[in-house]
């Protein structure tokens, strides 16, 4: 498990170097990036990490219009998906948890296209 988080995030960081510096869009690759810190929360619970909550409220700030908070979305999804240990009641009570209030529910079954 940690081996295939590892490959996961160092997959990311190589979409980070490559990914534009003047794109203004999120990316998969920076909600990945992220979500690193809050692995261990995402899988096992427990106490939240501080650098955990500092990377959902970048997250969140940087997700500010619709298009961006449909990508965010999409993101999570995929992460959900492609990591089997990610509890979903973890992953719903993290952004409470961090003191940010986002505009769709965090499920596998979210139409991220309705997300505005």
């Amino acid at each position: 498990m940690v081996k295939t988080a590892m490959t996961v995030i160092s997959l990311l960081v190589a979409c980070m170097v490559a990914v534009s510096p003047i794109a203004e869009a999120i990316t998969c690759g920076q909600v990945i990036s992220g979500l690193a810190p809050c692995f261990g929360y995402l899988t096992k619970g427990g106490a939240v990490p501080p650098a955990c909550c500092s990377s959902v409220r970048g997250l969140n700030n940087a997700a500010q219009s619709t298009p961006d908070r449909q990508t965010t979305c999409g993101c999570l999804k995929g992460v959900y998906a492609s990591n089997s240990g990610i509890n979903l009641s973890y992953a719903s009570s993290l952004p409470g948890k961090c003191g940010v209030n986002i505009p769709y529910k965090i499920s596998p079954t979210t139409d991220c296209s309705k997300v505005h």
